[in-house]
Formats: C-alpha cells, sequence, structure tokens
C-alpha cells in the first residue's frame, strides 16, 4: 500500500475541543519526497446556533460565524468528503502541535457525528505524526543547514512563522491554516534536506511499538519534549522507571536532577512535590522531574549514542552527572517504588475544576469507547436513505443524547417539534448555565474588555461587533432568567 503524507491544520472557535469548534480545515497531500499531489484541501465549516467562539480566537483568525455560514459547509458535508477523498488508505495526518491540539478537534467533530473517532488514524495503514517535537529535536541534536529564530528575549523560539522567516519559506499568512501548512511542508523539506538520516529515523521510530522498544529496552536515552526545560532545548536525557510501564506508556526520570534529594523525604512530601503550586518556580519538583512518556503519541526520543560531546555543551548536559544520578536511581529500588506509588496517588487525587457550567453528551468522548453493535448503528445514520424520524437503537446514552444535536445543526428541515425542544434546552443550559460564570456573561464581558482596549484597529472592532451580533441573533430567550 502506497503511503502519502496529509498535512493539515485547523482554526478554532476557541482552545477546549470538547466546546468549541473547527471553523477552518485546510490540508495538502504530498508524496514520499514531500512533493504536493493534488490541489490543496481549503474548507470553511459552518458555526451552529449552539456556539459562541472566543472573541480572542476570532481576532486571531478574522474568522466570525458569519463568514462560516456564507462560504462554509456542515460538519456533516466536510466528514463525507474528509472519509472519501482524504482519509485514503496509507496516509500519514501530519501537524505542527497536532497530536495535542489539532487531532483532538478532528477526534470531538466526528463523535459528534457519529463517526468512529479513532478509526482515521490507524485503519487501513494509516498513521500520525507531529512535526513541532521532530523540529525541536532537529534543533537540539542536528542544528546544521538550518536558521534558528531566538524571540525578543533572546530565548530559542519555534514558532512556524518565525521558522519559515527565518529560512525565507513562503508564509504569506500566519493563522491562515492553509498558508501554515504550505509553511509547514516546506519547513518539513528542509529538515529531510539537511538531516535526511534524523528525518528518516523519526518517522520510522514514531510508531509506537518502535518508541516502546527503545524506551524499555534502554539505560538512558533521549527525549525532547514541549514540557521539558527551554534551558536544554527542550531535550533531556532520561530513563524509564521500573514497575512503571503499561501497554500506554510508562513514567521517566529527568536524570539531569540528582535523586538523593527525594530519597530522605516521608511519603507525604513525596506526593506534595507532584502536586501544581504555582507560586512554586523549584524546577526539582517531582512534577517536572517524574512525567509520564506515552508510546502512542509520537514522542521524539533517540538513542543516547546520537548525541555528540558538542550537543552537551550546547545543551548543557553534564554526562558524568547524569550517569552518577542514573546509577543512584537504579540501586534505590525503594525510592522508585515510592516515586511511583506518590505519582499515581497524585493523579488519583487530582481536580480539575468543578465547572458551573453544563456538559452536553457530545463533550463526553472519553467517558467511554463506542460498543461494536452502537459502531454499527451509527453507520445507519450516513446512508441515503436514513429516516431522521427514527433513532437508531442506540445503547450508549451519549448517542441517543447527541441524535437530536445532529440534527439540529446538520439537517434542521428533519427537526420535529420534540427535536426542536431538546435543541432549544440544549441551547439554554449552553448559554446560560453558571449564572456570572455562564458562557454567555464570560463572552459578552470579554468582548467589552476588547472594545475599550485604545489600540484596538477598526476591523478588529467590526470582528467583534459581528460577534455581538451573532450571539444576539441566536441566543434563545431563557425563561427562567
Amino acid at each position: 500500500m502506497e503511503k502519502s503524507f496529509y498535512f493539515y491544520d485547523l482554526e478554532t472557535s476557541g482552545l477546549s475541543p470538547r466546546e468549541s469548534r473547527i471553523m477552518q480545515f485546510a490540508g495538502q497531500r504530498t508524496d514520499a519526497n514531500l512533493n504536493p499531489v493534488g490541489e490543496p484541501d481549503n474548507f470553511l465549516i459552518k458555526q451552529t446556533e449552539d456556539i459562541l467562539p472566543s472573541p480572542d480566537a476570532v481576532l486571531v483568525t478574522g474568522i466570525t460565524p458569519q463568514k462560516t455560514l456564507e462560504e462554509g459547509i456542515t460538519e456533516e458535508e466536510f466528514i463525507s468528503i474528509f472519509n472519501k477523498d482524504i482519509s485514503k488508505p496509507g496516509t500519514i495526518f501530519v501537524g505542527y502541535n497536532n497530536i495535542s491540539f489539532d487531532d483532538e478537534f478532528m477526534r470531538f467533530l466526528l463523535f459528534r457525528n457519529f463517526n468512529d473517532p479513532y478509526e482515521w488514524q490507524y485503519k487501513d495503514n494509516r498513521s500520525k505524526w507531529d512535526m513541532l517535537d521532530v523540529i525541536r529535536i532537529t534543533r537540539a541534536l542536528r542544528p546544521d543547514g538550518i536558521k534558528w529564530p531566538i524571540d525578543k528575549d533572546n530565548k530559542s523560539t519555534n514558532k512556524l512563522e518565525l521558522l519559515a522567516a527565518e529560512n525565507n519559506i513562503i508564509h504569506t499568512s500566519a493563522h491562515d491554516a492553509l498558508s501554515d501548512v504550505e509553511a509547514l511542508i516546506g519547513l518539513s523539506k528542509l529538515i529531510k534536506e539537511k538531516q535526511p538520516k534524523l528525518f528518516d529515523y523519526l518517522l520510522t521510530v514514531r510508531d509506537k511499538r518502535n518508541v516502546a522498544e527503545l524506551v524499555l529496552n534502554s539505560e538512558k536515552f533521549i527525549y525532547t519534549s514541549g514540557s521539558n526545560p527551554s534551558e536544554h532545548e527542550k531535550t533531556i536525557i532520561t530513563c524509564a522507571l521500573e514497575g512503571s510501564s503499561t501497554n500506554q506508556g510508562v513514567l521517566i526520570y529527568d536524570l539531569n536532577v540528582d535523586p538523593e534529594k527525594f530519597a530522605n523525604m516521608p511519603d507525604e512530601e513525596l506526593l506534595k512535590s507532584f502536586e501544581y503550586d504555582r507560586d512554586n518556580e523549584d524546577k526539582q519538583r517531582l512534577s517536572n522531574v517524574v512525567r509520564p512518556l506515552q508510546f502512542n503519541r509520537c514522542p521524539a526520543v533517540a538513542p543516547i549514542a546520537v548525541i555528540h560531546e558538542q550537543d552537551l555543551a550546547r545543551l548543557k548536559l553534564d554526562m558524568k552527572v547524569i550517569d552518577e544520578n542514573y546509577k543512584k536511581l537504579i540501586s534505590n529500588h525503594d525510592l522508585v517504588a515510592r516515586i511511583i506509588k506518590a505519582k499515581n496517588k497524585s493523579d488519583s487525587n487530582r481536580k480539575w475544576g468543578d465547572s458551573p457550567r453544563i456538559d452536553s453528551a457530545d463533550a463526553k468522548l472519553y467517558d467511554g469507547f463506542i460498543s461494536d453493535m452502537d459502531k454499527r448503528e451509527m453507520t445507519k445514520v450516513h446512508q441515503q436513505d436514513f429516516n431522521f424520524e427514527n433513532m437508531p437503537d442506540f445503547i450508549d446514552d451519549r448517542l441517543k443524547n447527541i441524535f437530536p444535536l445532529y440534527i439540529a445543526r446538520n439537517f434542521p428541515q428533519y427537526m420535529t417539534e420534540d427535536i426542536n425542544n431538546q435543541w432549544d434546552r440544549h441551547r439554554i443550559e449552553y448559554f446560560y448555565s453558571g449564572n456570572d460564570q455562564s458562557r454567555a456573561a464570560i463572552y459578552f464581558k470579554r468582548i467589552g474588555e476588547l472594545m475599550v482596549n485604545p489600540e484596538l484597529d477598526e476591523n478588529k472592532r467590526y470582528l467583534l461587533e459581528e460577534l455581538k451580533l451573532w450571539a444576539e441573533a441566536i441566543m434563545p430567550v431563557d425563561s427562567d432568567n
């Protein structure tokens, strides 16, 4: 089966994939040598009457809900194109921070429209890759041949628009999805040309089985990630903690940190050291030293042998210190076991915050996997002769509750009185639940804050006025207020 890359990028109505929406999708297929194949894809996706986009996001992208209604297609129409023309067998989906961001939005999009949220990245020899960590590890280990930008504070930065500008790669408009895709392809070509061995190695090792083999069978290995310290170019030398491995991943320890500082801590202090503390800037807290590495998220890992003496000096890593810390760690089995226990307890105790707002069923993707029986029922919704008056025989309550929302958003012509009532209740909860912390309250408050900015230009003022008009047009009357 012939492989191809599909570079893609999204512009969204906000940062949360659970409740925000894709406003623009753009992508370009390339061959194995990163040469474009066919024409690029570029779609605006219609926003529905249960969405208040982040005003800050709209000021960045310039895409208003009204523009998506005038020029866009529905989510269901987009998914039909995606499944038929984009998600082809052998496709490697590539983005820039896509694994943490864009891929999540795609999963929620597919879920709320009765499509499997995962198959597009593994079935029929499909897979994924994230160029952001490829860029980071290239900068750390093999920077030659590429110009690397720094920010106004003289610190390394890997922003796509700055990398493109430094290396004379065409990038006509930052935060336009298609322009970002074109720049990313150009940057990927540059890495493949200047550092072909590293490019090919990272392409191979991204598979979760290869990641697990390297990580679990190495005493020490190199790991580059956005969660690592900037002073080391986001790169550390680390090791897996014995006894922490699962099918999904493993806990790793940053060997730049002396484990003896934790050896005499009682269990309560170890646990506290894992807890997030905004006011504590100690970079050697366990929360910064021990973290999970997930095999299926294409982590940028490499064997210790590839790092050179000059790399260690540039990255401010002392191999003698790292080796000593490794010996101390692996010889203290009790400490390792206690660290793992504290990490697990910290994760189970973590409170993500009690939101005063109500989450709808389509925000509950991760509440459980969809059964095979429900998957079969889901396919009925997309058949041409589907009767919208009859809900499929779903077992999962999430799917039952999504069904009226799916019709209202994509096929309003089939709305019955009952579905219309459910739609109104859903929107009232979406806009008004939480009172002064409701989505509507926060939305209008933020528009007001942005409006009084003396540096606001006329175009951005127009965008904010459009957002006010959007909300006024779609918000239902809440009889309880």
